[in-house]
């Protein structure tokens, strides 16, 4: 079993930057990928980035590359997703969540919804225009 608690949302002005962190519970969390996901009123969870559980590999939605980071602290058992020159559009609940993923399967299924099996309860992002 695997919990996770979001923090760092809030609201901030179309342009500005957020960091968001995620810690999980458990002794095992390097073994875990982990990703972001958001949903934004009326429509799907979409995926936002994804981290494997080195650290070694990432992955990122179209329309936040270039502009968000996702990265961990495995001492601490934290992933973080820094979010830079944010969007109206970005506004949206963001979960974090866990699964276990073999590295050779990280590109195909780190996107995936479907793959995680352990999600936070999910924290609020609103960006102002």
């Amino acid at each position: 079993q695997v919990q996770l608690v979001e923090s760092g949302g809030g609201l901030v002005q179309a342009g500005g930057s957020l960091r968001l962190s995620c810690a999980a519970s458990g002794r095992t969390f390097s073994a875990y990928t982990m990703g972001w996901f958001r949903q934004a009123p009326g429509k799907e969870r979409e995926f936002v980035a994804a981290i494997s559980g080195s650290g070694s590999a990432t992955d990122y939605a179209d329309s936040v590359k270039g502009r968000f980071t996702i990265s961990r602290d495995n001492d601490k058992n934290t992933v973080y997703l820094q979010m830079n020159s944010l969007k109206p559009e970005d506004t949206a609940v963001y979960y974090c969540a866990a699964a276990l993923l073999r590295i050779t399967s990280f590109n195909i299924r780190a996107g995936a919804r479907a793959t995680y099996d352990y999600w936070g309860q999910g924290t609020q992002v609103t960006v102002s225009s």
